[in-house]
């Protein structure tokens, strides 16, 4: 390339021949050196081949030249001839680059350029430490290394191919004299392969830097700049030599210097290089120098880095394709030091090559500098370079000349004007002398007011290109950006976040403190205030959406929402550039001034003074702090006014004036930002708090976009300026910001994506980085922050997957304060079953390697750990003793020391290397921590953001945190067990239908459990199969596992019921078979001795078979004779009356207090106070006479039950009742009949309960009146289904009318036998007239189960678990506003449910009979038709087989069908079929007979038949109660919530979703008659509310609950101060009803808010699919 471009100059200038000549022989041999650099001999021919020929071909321009030497072009031939030579060589040069571009293996990465989304990601290769690698992957190593800030990108070791060298000597004698001569200082041949010049760094770097979009250049440059490294200023296009000026990738750079002002005093400034103005020594060479101008000039701004490449830098090599014509730019800072080089900031700028063949980098560098520094070798006067020479020489601007063959010290030409040699000089000395010069000549450029160099400026010159003008969209956007920023002109920056964005100013943190003031609930009036302060966050709401919407606001949202997300990027950078520049100079003014008075402060308080003038200073420091808060203002606060004005419309429920978009699409343009690489503000660092409904919203849109990814959390918490947010960009390449003081506030996240085979091993799709602002930090007007730091690090390490701890230095008395901070975060995550983990990080550590220091380092750390564990634990009130008792932690690999992250002293110190190694090291750390990780679902990490937040906002974390992560897969797992149960249930159904038609058919005479075991093992697999992979595979298995084990028991537990059960009920059924044989007999011998003389008479009246009116006379008469003598040998059945049988019963047992007809009428499951049911115990002893005269007392004035009693009794009522209804359908009475001793059985356990309830450890007794009054109304409930079951008896067994149902039958029969049928068609007739009731008792029991089953899949309120079926009662309830139905629900829960499920079953058979239940009445009808006619024909076969005759036939097709059907050989005793053996005819017969029996009962299906002709333990709705209410009925001590478990005697605390206004149960205020208004939930949350529990005159607290007592003690009640409508909207609806019902009214303490009112009915009945 550089005699290329001499040979450009050569032919522009009329060179002689002869060095034209030369020029143009070098070229050639500088290519074959390129290809062959090992063979001299063969470079010293070509020079001679080369010369011969160019001299020949040249002589007659030669002639020319000598001939007149003033001429000074070319002829045009020779023009021609060159231009063409000049176009082989930049093809030449261009084929260079191309092979370059291949073997780093960028091809593709020249026409879709390098993203800085896809460096930015974690890959394989990025987790890898690389010092060396292959060329293919030596951009991606620098790329990498660049990122991390670690300077040593440059300086990759190249992996070279091992080559084989075959050395072949002329004279192999060893005894040769010469031989060590030669060897030594001949040259060398060698045959073999020819090695390649490995890659030049820099030709890495720019290759990089070409094929790389505008943003990964961008951050190329930050990176570089951070590393001080000098940046590219001007670069050539190696194809189109086209100059750029990369303006865009300066934009994000700062550089800060300390200098001195008038007054000698240090000022410190920070700015923006492009806007930053300096002076400017620019370096450039002519011709070909020995010495190296880069490494000269490092040694002006750094000795010890090389801020410019040079040619003994690590990676040169002789060959460089893309380097030449590039400038390149750096700046000196000072420090504010004595040993400063210079006292101001200064640009050095270095142009690579020969500055005689780049003329346009020439031109402008020269015209920018403030002062130039040429290098020369020996020129002749007449050199090309001459005449450039002497312009600068002419020039006002300084200029120094550096001559590499001079070996004379710095000499002063003229003023501004040195020359200093280099020869074989020392070249500190060099560089002490040009400093000196360079600092000279910048005071006279000073004085005489020349040039200064702005960055910004480069872009006015011409014939070069700005890539922000080349590329629209940066273009355009820049163009919105300042547009935006025109109308922030002539504004006060601290008034401008109150003017521009006044929805996150005052009406924001009013509503963040009214928001914490409602969950920290203070004094008695308590729902009052809670709805006060929720009316007051509506009110603000309302305001912040009323406010007017800033043109600021409106022109950036109408900005990101137009256009894609590339010129988003743009807008959102520029934007971001332009605020800073805006803010910067001010923001620097008021920290100086900050300082100034702190200074101030902090001297006044060493004195000790407590004067006036110290509190002013520190109300002044207060204003200033006051200022650089208002004076803040980034593009976070900008996307926090959008989160705001979303918060705003969400809650009015409609869109913002002037919002040109809906406001539902917000949300999606911050997501939009989340991926594409900007932080989102997760907790807002001014307000300190969390928007949740925006994250939400946002984190929803996220969902959308990207699906829900899962995500690993890494959190970082340290002290304030600690580096942990430039740990995290170093270690991810992320922007948080970062600077000196406090630059974090709140909290940020923000994502790395996860790609490729890392991917594959860590099985999460993405890493969310938390960066927070710094703990123990004081605020800028100095107040602590110790309760926002426990806030802060609760919530970060309850977020986080894994926490680093960052510390600042290895004292661990420096860390105390940030470790007990840090204990205590970890404590809370332990109590409430969250287990993150932890890593510390010590950054700024001296001596990193000393392995004994850091082993004692780890040492005092654990010490300290354990110390501050103890003291956390006192404080959180649990038992921890040590560290590793609180979370899994390893010292020895858990632990990191970092060095110090500047190698030397800032500004211009560059990153240390070993800190960079620190960093890789941590990252590769952390994945391993994740890879035994199984991260969470984005959906998860919003519902884990909520729940951590809610619980801060409550104050105490662990009593107020609600995992509802937990809450969510515990109830799908509720619900999965709710199918796993009901397919146990529905499959033991089916057993229990087979056996007990076995049963009843007398095929089997015992039931075992090994038996229904061994019949339910099949089922039971499926469902073992089916648990099994549901914790296995689910994606919430993590959570899940926890419950695992006892949900095996459970489902283990409630088999061996269900087996246990069924046994109990089949032995009942064994019982009562054995007990009814003499009734079933009778009704046999009474049909078959009506079959058998009602043959007789067919036979008497055979002849007159024709006449029908005949037959029929006869017939009535003999069936009225015979049914008269059997009802005269038949006891008559007589109606019942249980109610008038218990009486009777309970007048003999207490004769002293016989039944009140008045009280009769009075039902207990419907009274609220049982205190006239119960008197005070005696007690005994001296004590005792006190206290019964107390007791005495009390009842004279009048005794009242505490709450606490009042549950118990009112849970008694509640279980006897459901034991005594039981019991009356265990005695079967359709079956069985009605008998008395039914009666005195359920009253003697009745008593028994009483007896035992009062006996145990409760303060009073019942009176007779109680166990009376719960008689009676347990009788009162049952009545209809003992007068049901009755009927159903009578129906089936009395004579009068079972055979007035069959007389059409015999008729039939009679008929045929006077015709003359033959028996066995009569018998077959027979056969079918007997399967009719038993075919249409299964129909009706098999579409009982079916329809179970299908409303447990179809019926909306029966289709979930316990909880969605409360739901739809709710509903019901509030569509219905029946008061008396209410107060079923909330005092007999259990009882309401049982006919809830009744009315819906009732409701679907009614809507759906005709398209679902007739239907499967059908199908099963047609199927047991099928099964009967196979059973006859197998029977049949199996006679012919075996020879059998009737009997077998019979026997055989009795058993194949005794498990679907009631039908045994004895139904047919009586029946004669000795005088006939067609077995074939009787099959025959059933064939054409049975299908008009089944016609005949089809016929009968209706509505109304279906559930009369069912048992009661058939019906569908018996045994979806089953199903549904074998659960948990523990009800709130405080509010008769009823526990939400679908277990019964669960393990582990009852609860419930939403707990209820305590007044619904008649709770009051002690010596008032006030309803309480209060809810647990809320009341709990209050710190210093309290009540009485029991009767005890001793308070206890709401938040301590749980020590009232054992009633207590087992229920979980989270605090939660959410508005809950649907119990209040009850309230204000019945609040005269529930008046009266209690005899209490809802004044004074107990005043219904008025906020109450507000809510509607459809508000109510909406609210619960929030809550359940």
């Amino acid at each position: 390339m550089n005699m290329t471009m001499s040979l450009v100059t050569a032919c522009s200038t009329g060179l002689h021949s002869h060095q034209f000549l030369i020029y143009k022989a070098l070229w050639h041999v500088e290519e074959l050196h390129a290809t062959h650099p090992s063979h001299p001999q063969q470079l010293l021919e070509s020079i001679i081949s080369t010369w011969t020929k160019l001299n020949k071909n040249n002589k007659k321009a030669d002639n020319t030249f000598q001939t007149d030497k003033r001429r000074k072009q070319m002829t045009e031939e020779q023009r021609e001839e060159m231009a063409k030579e000049i176009a082989t060589e930049e093809k030449g040069l261009q084929q260079k680059v191309k092979q370059l571009i291949q073997r780093l293996h960028l091809e593709s990465s020249l026409s879709y350029k390098l993203r800085a989304a896809d460096v930015l990601q974690l890959t394989a290769h990025s987790l890898q430490s690389h010092e060396s690698c292959a060329e293919e992957e030596l951009f991606r190593t620098f790329l990498q290394k660049l990122l991390m800030m670690d300077y040593k990108a440059r300086y990759i070791n190249k992996e070279s191919l091992k080559m084989d060298y075959m050395h072949q000597r002329h004279n192999n004698s060893s005894e040769d004299e010469d031989e060590a001569f030669d060897d030594i200082f001949k040259d060398s041949c060698f045959q073999g392969k020819i090695q390649t010049d490995c890659v030049h760094s820099m030709d890495v770097q720019m290759a990089v830097f070409h094929c790389a979009d505008s943003f990964l250049k961008q951050l190329m440059v930050t990176k570089l700049s951070q590393c001080q490294y000098a940046l590219p200023l001007l670069v050539p296009d190696p194809f189109t030599q086209h100059i750029e000026f990369p303006l865009w990738t300066f934009r994000q750079i700062n550089k800060s210097w300390k200098t001195f002002d008038d007054t000698g005093e240090i000022i410190s400034k920070v700015q923006s290089v492009c806007k930053a103005q300096t002076p400017m020594v620019c370096f450039f060479r002519f011709g070909s120098v020995s010495s190296s101008k880069s490494q000269l000039m490092n040694s002006l701004i750094n000795e010890k880095h090389n801020t410019f490449f040079h040619r003994n830098c690590p990676g040169s090599s002789r060959t460089r394709v893309l380097m030449d014509g590039v400038v390149e730019i750096a700046w000196y800072c000072p420090s504010g030091k004595n040993t400063d080089k210079c006292n101001d900031c200064v640009a050095f700028c270095n142009l690579h090559g020969d500055a005689g063949d780049h003329e346009k980098q020439l031109e402008i560098l020269t015209e920018m500098s403030s002062v130039n520094v040429v290098i020369l070798p020996q020129l002749e006067r007449n050199d090309k370079s001459a005449t450039k020479i002497q312009n600068l020489y002419r020039d006002r601007k300084p200029l120094t000349c550096l001559l590499t063959e001079d070996e004379s010290t710095v000499f002063r030409m003229r003023n501004g004007k040195y020359k200093i040699g280099l020869k074989d000089r020392n070249q500190s000395d060099v560089s002490e002398e040009l400093r000196r010069a360079i600092n000279d000549c910048l005071s006279i450029s000073s004085s005489e007011s020349t040039s200064i160099f702005r960055l910004e400026d480069v872009s006015k010159h011409s014939d070069i290109r700005v890539d922000e003008d080349d590329d629209e969209d940066c273009r355009m956007a820049k163009e919105a950006a300042q547009q935006m920023m025109r109308l922030l002109e002539n504004k006060d920056l601290t008034q401008i976040k109150e003017s521009f964005l006044p929805c996150q100013g005052k009406l924001w943190h009013q509503w963040c403190q009214t928001n914490k003031e409602l969950h920290r609930p203070q004094g008695s009036e308590l729902e009052r205030e809670i709805s006060r302060k929720q009316t007051d966050k509506k009110k603000i709401r309302k305001l912040q959406h009323e406010s007017e919407m800033s043109g600021f606001m409106k022109c950036f949202i109408k900005e990101i929402n137009l256009h894609a997300a590339n010129k988003n990027i743009y807008f959102l950078k520029w934007l971001g550039i332009l605020l800073d520049e805006y803010t910067s100079v001010e923001l620097s003014a008021l920290h100086h001034k900050y300082d100034e008075m702190w200074s101030r402060i902090l001297k006044l308080k060493e004195n000790n003074e407590k004067s006036e003038q110290l509190r002013f200073e520190q109300t002044e420091l207060e204003k200033i702090s006051e200022e650089l808060q208002a004076a803040t203002f980034g593009l976070e606060h900008i996307l926090r006014e959008i989160g705001q004005i979303y918060e705003s419309c969400s809650s009015v429920k409609k869109n913002k004036k002037d919002l040109q978009i809906h406001f539902t699409s917000l949300p999606s343009l911050a997501a939009e930002m989340m991926i594409s690489g900007f932080p989102l503000e997760l907790m807002d660092g001014d307000a300190a708090h969390v928007p949740l409904i925006w994250i939400s919203a946002v984190l929803d849109e996220l969902i959308r976009k990207l699906g829900d990814q899962r995500v690993f959390v890494l959190s970082v918490l340290g002290i304030q300026s600690s580096g942990k947010s430039t740990m995290l960009n170093a270690m991810f390449g992320l922007q948080f910001a970062v600077s000196a003081g406090r630059c974090t506030r709140g909290a940020f996240m923000q994502l790395v994506r996860v790609t490729g085979e890392i991917k594959a091993q860590l099985m999460f799709d993405y890493i969310l980085v938390v960066d927070t602002e710094g703990l123990r930090a004081l605020e800028l007007a100095g107040r602590s922050t110790r309760h926002h730091d426990n806030e802060l690090a609760t919530f970060v390490v309850g977020l986080g997957h894994l926490t680093l701890i960052n510390i600042f230095g290895e004292n661990p008395s420096e860390m105390q304060d940030i470790l007990q901070i840090v204990v205590q975060a970890f404590l809370r995550m332990k109590k409430v079953r969250l287990n993150p983990s932890c890593m510390f990080v010590h950054q700024n550590v001296s001596d990193i390697t000393a392995k004994e220091k850091n082993m004692e380092g780890r040492r005092r750390l654990l010490e300290k750990l354990d110390e501050m564990t103890i003291l956390a634990a006192k404080e959180e009130v649990c038992d921890a003793e040590r560290f590793q008792n609180v979370i899994n932690f390893d010292v020895q690999n858990d632990v990191k020391y970092f060095s110090q992250l500047w190698e030397g002293s800032p500004p211009m110190a560059p990153p240390n290397p070993i800190y960079c190694e620190n960093v890789q090291d941590l990252k590769e750390t952390i994945l391993s921590h994740a890879s035994k990780s199984d991260g969470m679902m984005l959906t998860h990490l919003k519902q884990r953001i909520q729940d951590l937040w809610e619980a801060l906002l409550n104050e105490r974390f662990v009593f107020s945190f609600r995992n509802c992560l937990e809450i969510a897969a515990y109830k799908k797992l509720e619900t999965k067990y709710c199918k796993w149960t009901w397919s146990l249930r529905s499959a033991m159904l089916e057993i229990e239908n087979k056996l007990h038609n076995k049963i009843e058919n007398e095929t089997i005479h015992e039931i075992q459990e090994t038996d229904l075991q061994r019949e339910l093992k099949e089922k039971s697999e499926e469902v073992k199969k089916s648990m099994l992979e549901f914790f296995e595979k689910d994606e919430e298995k993590e959570i899940l596992i926890q419950w695992k084990a006892s949900f095996e028991i459970k489902i283990k537990e409630l088999q061996e019921n269900i087996v246990r059960e069924s046994k109990r009920k089949l032995n009942e059924i064994l019982q009562q078979r054995d007990l009814k044989k003499k009734i079933d007999a009778q009704r046999t011998h009474h049909e078959n001795t009506l079959f058998e003389k009602s043959k007789e008479l067919a036979l008497k009246l055979k002849d007159k078979a024709n006449d029908e009116e005949t037959l029929k006379k006869e017939f009535d008469s003999f069936w009225e004779e015979c049914v008269k003598k059997i009802i005269t040998d038949t006891p008559q059945f007589k109606d019942i009356n249980i109610l008038r049988d218990l009486k009777e019963l309970l007048s003999d047992i207490y004769k002293s207090a016989p039944v009140d007809p008045k009280r009769a009428s009075r039902d207990i499951f419907l009274v609220t106070n049982f205190s006239d049911y119960v008197q005070l115990k005696k007690s005994s002893g001296k004590t005792g006479l006190v206290i019964n005269f107390y007791r005495g007392a009390k009842e004279r004035l009048g005794f009242s039950l505490s709450k606490e009693d009042e549950t118990q009794i009112k849970t008694l009522i509640t279980d006897v009742a459901h034991q005594t209804d039981k019991m009356i359908m265990s005695y079967n009475i359709a079956k069985m009949g009605y008998n008395k001793s039914y009666i005195q059985k359920v009253t003697d356990y009745i008593m028994t309960r009483v007896t035992e309830h009062q006996q145990g450890p409760v303060n009073y007794v019942f009176n007779i009146q109680f166990f009376m009054d719960l008689a009676l109304s347990i009788f009162k409930k049952a009545n209809e289904k003992f007068t049901d079951q009755h009927k159903m008896f009578r129906k089936a067994n009395d004579p009068l009318l079972y055979l007035e149902k069959k007389k059409e039958e015999y008729f039939s029969i009679f008929q045929k036998y006077c015709l003359g049928a033959a028996s066995t068609a009569i018998f077959g007739e027979i056969i079918c007239q007997k399967l009719k009731e038993p075919i249409e008792q299964s129909v009706y029991k098999n579409t009982a189960r079916d329809l179970a089953g299908e409303m447990r899949t179809n019926c909306e309120s029966l289709n979930g678990n316990r909880s969605k079926l409360e739901k739809h009662i709710l509903k019901t309830l509030a569509e219905k506003e029946n008061f008396d139905m209410d107060m079923n629900y909330i005092l007999n829960p259990r009882d309401h449910f049982e006919n809830f499920i009744r009315d819906e079953v009732s409701q679907y058979i009614t809507d759906k009979f005709s398209v679902s239940v007739l239907p499967k009445m059908k199908m099963n009808m047609k199927l047991l038709q099928q099964k009967i006619m196979e059973a006859a024909h197998e029977s049949t076969e199996h006679v012919k087989v075996n020879s059998g005759d009737v009997d077998l036939w019979l026997k055989c097709f009795t058993q194949k069908l005794s498990e679907m059907l009631i039908f045994s050989e004895r139904d047919l005793n009586g029946v004669s079929h000795d005088n006939f053996d067609d077995v074939n005819l009787i099959e025959d017969v059933i064939s054409k007979e049975l299908p008009a029996v089944i016609s005949d009962i089809s016929s009968k299906f209706n509505r109304g038949s279906f559930t009369v002709n069912l048992e009661h333990k058939d019906r569908p709705d018996k045994i979806l109660i089953d199903h549904f209410c074998q659960c948990c009925w523990v009800q709130c001590p405080f509010c008769a919530a009823i526990c939400t478990n679908t277990i019964e005697d669960h393990e582990g605390d009852h609860c419930v979703s939403f707990h209820r206004v305590n007044g619904l149960n008649g709770t009051y205020y002690r010596y008032t008659t006030n309803l309480s208004t209060q809810i647990c939930t809320t009341a709990v949350a209050n710190s210093d509310l309290s009540f009485y529990p029991n009767e005890s005159d001793e308070l206890v607290l709401w938040r301590e609950y749980r020590t009232a007592g054992p009633h207590f003690a087992n229920w979980c009640i989270t605090p939660d101060v959410s508005e809950l409508p649907y119990w209040k909207w009850f309230v204000c609806r019945f609040q005269k009803d529930l008046e009266k019902h209690h005899n209490k009214t809802f004044q004074e303490s107990g005043k219904i808010p008025d906020e109450w009112r507000e809510y509607t009915k459809q508000e109510a009945i909406k609210s619960l699919d929030k809550y359940i």
